[in-house]
């Protein structure tokens, strides 16, 4: 009966223990820059922290078509085609640099698109930009192009 009641309670902590582990490694950051996958609770995260932001700045429900996603520690990197609810209504696109803190995403910067103005999302110089106020920003996350000049 003990080692009945003693193996059940280890094995009830091991379940447990692991259920935490994994359920915490979707939202938490993780260690090598990658993409994660559509329905992950990581994705959903740092997509609802940029839904947030752009409800409160333009005051818009949207959903996102994402084009670029890449996230490593503390940091993702993501571009894309938001479109209302039912897909009906197509707005500009919105690229985005967030960072994991306090328990949650936050949008640190979204850059303008106009193609004459240097500090908006246009190229390289954008991305120099990032690197200059935000040097512990992984350059792994940003889109291909950009990490090619940079090596």
């Amino acid at each position: 009966m003990i080692r009945t009641g003693l193996r059940s309670r280890i094995s009830c902590f091991v379940i447990v223990a692991f259920c935490f582990f994994f359920a915490g490694a979707g939202v938490h950051p993780q260690k090598h820059a990658f993409t994660p996958p559509p329905g992950s609770v990581l994705r959903k995260a740092v997509l609802d922290a940029l839904r947030e932001e752009v409800f409160r700045v333009h005051g818009l429900e949207v959903r996102f078509v994402v084009e670029y996603l890449s996230v490593k520690g503390n940091w993702a990197w993501v571009d894309t085609l938001p479109e209302s609810p039912d897909g009906r209504q197509h707005y500009e696109d919105i690229a985005a640099l967030l960072k994991y803190e306090k328990g949650g995403w936050t949008v640190v910067e979204t850059p303008c698109t106009e193609i004459e103005n240097p500090d908006c999302y246009n190229g390289t110089e954008y991305f120099y930009g990032i690197q200059s106020r935000f040097p512990e920003v992984p350059l792994e996350i940003f889109p291909v192009p950009f990490q090619d000049r940079n090596r």
